[in-house]
């Protein structure tokens, strides 16, 4: 169960990644920064590559330290 639930948290950091770059409905949906801040604009985008990263990272290393 840990590994999937490591696995998730993996595709969702590479999925916060993208919509930092991507703009489509799936993306735009699971924005950290449209979920966190009040008023989310372009200047606030570069917050989901960052936890993106954060929150992959911390997935694989978890993954892999199995």
């Amino acid at each position: 169960m840990d590994s999937v639930v490591n696995l998730g948290a993996v595709v969702y950091g590479l999925l916060l990644v993208l919509a930092t770059f991507a703009r489509t409905p799936l993306t735009e949906a699971l924005r950290i920064d449209s979920l966190f801040l009040g008023r989310a604009d372009e200047k606030t985008r570069y917050l989901n590559l960052i936890v993106g990263v954060l929150v992959a990272g911390y997935g694989a290393w978890s993954l892999l330290r199995r």
